[in-house]
């Protein structure tokens, strides 16, 4: 245990955390999300909601606020999908409570975004059973 560290983090995924450079990007996938496939690491979350392992992350991690893209992406819905998407206000609040500049968040195509999550850090596989609940975080500098 260490101080300031959320409890939800395991020691992987604090080191997956530590690991990563300026850019590098992470998936937090829903349990629907083909992470192994996907993901060249994959950390287990399983039991834990994508809302409260994003917060949880946005603790430690600094967005990205270089570039032409929002650092904040999301997987959009396959056109024609009516399925609600709650989350994705839930995971906008998330961000701007940690990073109240950030305005708007990223859309990617389903498949587009699996493909980009082959070349992120890492993917972490929750049990968030909310449908389209896959989000990607490019990493900033740390200023301290």
């Amino acid at each position: 245990m260490l101080n300031k560290i959320p409890k939800i983090l395991s020691p992987e995924l604090v080191k997956v955390l530590m690991e990563m450079g300026h850019g590098d990007e992470i998936v937090i996938a829903d349990g629907n999300f083909p992470s192994d496939t996907c993901g060249q690491r994959v950390v287990r979350a399983d039991g834990h909601s994508g809302t409260d392992i994003l917060d949880a992350i946005l603790e430690l991690f600094p967005l990205d606020p270089y570039g032409d893209e929002i650092p904040v992406s999301l997987m959009e819905k396959v056109p024609g999908d009516d399925v609600e998407t709650p989350i994705w206000d839930e995971y906008k609040a998330i961000v701007q409570k940690h990073n109240s500049s950030i305005k708007e968040l990223n859309f990617i195509e389903r498949f587009e975004f699996y493909e980009r999550a082959k070349k992120t850090f890492a993917v972490v596989a929750t049990g968030e059973g909310a449908l389209y609940a896959n989000i990607l975080i490019r990493k900033g500098v740390v200023v301290d």
